[in-house]
Parts: C-alpha cells; structure tokens; sequence
C-alpha cells in the first residue's frame, strides 16, 4: 500500500508501506530518508495516477512511538534555535537573502535552511559557520515564492486555505490569457495570491473555457445579426447565452442556439474582428 505522507512546510511524497501496515490517516510514521529517517504524518491512500508517476517510493518503516512525538517536539525547539544562528551569521556576511524556514531530519542527520533571494547567493561561508556551530550536515535551499507561499501556509482570497498548502502537489505554469478567457478583470489584486503571482485557481477550469469558446462569437467584435448591425458585448458561457448590442443602444440576449440557427442561415456575420477569426466564424 502506498501513502503521501506530509512534512513540515506542506512538503508531500509518496511512501510505500508493507502490506501488514494498516495505517490511518493522522498518524505518524518514521520513513526512509536519503541518509537515515524522518518523520512524517499521513495524510491519505495515494491515488493510482501518484503511484505510476512515482516508480520507487521510499519505505515507511513503522508508525511513531510516543517518544519519537517527544523527538519531533525536541526538533521543532531545535529548528527554531538553529534559525536564530542563521539569521546572525546571514547578517554578519550581508547576504542578499530572505530566511523562510528551518527543518531538522527527523534523526538530526541533516538540517535544511530555505531561503528565497532575487539573485544567486554565495553562501559557502555561511554553510561553514552553520556546520562549526550545528555540528550536522547542512543544506540551504533556495526556493521560489510561491514554494515560501506553500511552506508558510495561509488563506486565499475565497476565504479557503490556499491550495498549494492544502493539496496541489506541484506547480503549474498560469497566464493572464487564462484571466483574460475567463473574463475576469485584470486587476492584479483580485488576480493574484499571497504569493504575488497569477492565482493557481485559473488552471481549474481553462480546458473547460477552451472547449466551449469556438462555440461563442469574439466578445467585442462587430457584427450582423437579422441584416441589423450590431455589437457582441457579452457572452455568458453558463447560461448559454450572448448579448449583443445594437448602433441605437438597444441590448439583445439571444440563446446559443438561436446563434447557432442564424449562424446556419446565414442571418449572423462577423464584420469587424481579425480576418482569421471571421472567416472561421462564418464559415467562409
């Protein structure tokens, strides 16, 4: 059986277990690590599509004792002690740098320093100072802000914790052309989230607006409908439904299917949009 297991900053792998271990989820279990153990709390089974892109998941070796708890509560004391020494020695040698967090392996075998920096940091007499004074192998990481968004956790502006904390596994690329498709205002405020950048939420329903936008006139674009001329102002994709607006101000909302009926008699033609997009709509 196969889990994802969650770490501190929202960090999540899949881990295979023996096919004896019945684990539930909101337990801990101590699992292989690249050089020793960790520890980590199981959020769920792993889904069929998580098991095929991971070929060989580390091993989850057992569930946690109460003193392996006590452990990680000694650990997280420790991550914050050991951040206090970075941040002096970060501005004893004025690193261009921004410290986000701090987490210790659950064996101490390793501690790791993320950081985010606009630039490429020189940090190899920082790493010394950190390995003279924590006596354990040390890794600094420098990360985006959208991975500092997802390790500090937070809420979105729908009021719901932000998906990158809660359950999205990697990152994908989002582009205003998203917003732009979906008919949202391009105002970056609205548009955006804590961690400055385009909204995850714009790639939920893109293939979606993809697949029914041929089936809609381009917004904007002047046209001909019942040999009057007139504007395509609106489309309402949900209710299945275009507003168009004609040279005396008069509004009209006609039903898709009524489009598609004066589209077929020729009763609707683009006048003024970009030729390609006419021709296609029109069927010339």
């Amino acid at each position: 059986m196969e889990y994802v297991v969650e770490f501190k900053g929202n960090r999540r792998q899949v881990y295979s277990a023996p096919d004896d271990m019945a684990i539930e989820s909101g337990a801990y279990v101590i699992v292989q690590a690249e050089r020793g153990e960790d520890i980590g709390l199981v959020r769920r089974v792993a889904c069929p599509r998580e098991c095929e892109s991971n070929d060989k998941p580390m091993k989850i070796y057992r569930q946690a004792t109460k003193n392996d708890l006590e452990r990680l509560k000694f650990n997280r004391q420790k991550e914050e002690e050991s951040k206090g020494e970075c941040l002096k020695f970060i501005e004893k040698h004025g690193l261009k740098m921004k410290l986000v967090d701090v987490e210790y392996q659950f064996d101490c075998n390793k501690i790791t320093f993320y950081f985010t920096a606009e630039k490429r940091v020189d940090f190899r007499e920082l790493v010394k100072d950190l390995a003279a004074t924590l006596r354990t192998r040390i890794e600094l990481r420098q990360i985006g802000v959208r991975d500092e968004a997802k390790r500090l956790g937070g809420f979105g502006i729908c009021g719901k914790p932000q998906c990158c904390s809660s359950f999205l596994c990697e990152f994908k690329t989002i582009s205003t052309q998203m917003a732009r498709l979906q008919s949202l205002a391009l105002n970056p405020q609205k548009i955006s989230g804590n961690c400055g950048r385009l909204l995850c939420c714009l790639r939920y329903e893109q293939e979606f607006y993809e697949s029914v936008q041929p089936d809609y006139p381009p917004v904007g674009s002047r046209c001909r409908f019942e040999d009057t001329d007139c504007q395509v102002d609106k489309c309402n994709i949900f209710r299945e439904q275009i507003v168009l607006r004609f040279d005396d101000g008069i509004q009209r909302t006609i039903s898709l299917d009524e489009y598609r009926r004066a589209l077929k008699r020729g009763k609707f033609k683009l006048t003024e949009t970009d030729p390609q997009v006419a021709m296609e709509v029109n069927g010339d």
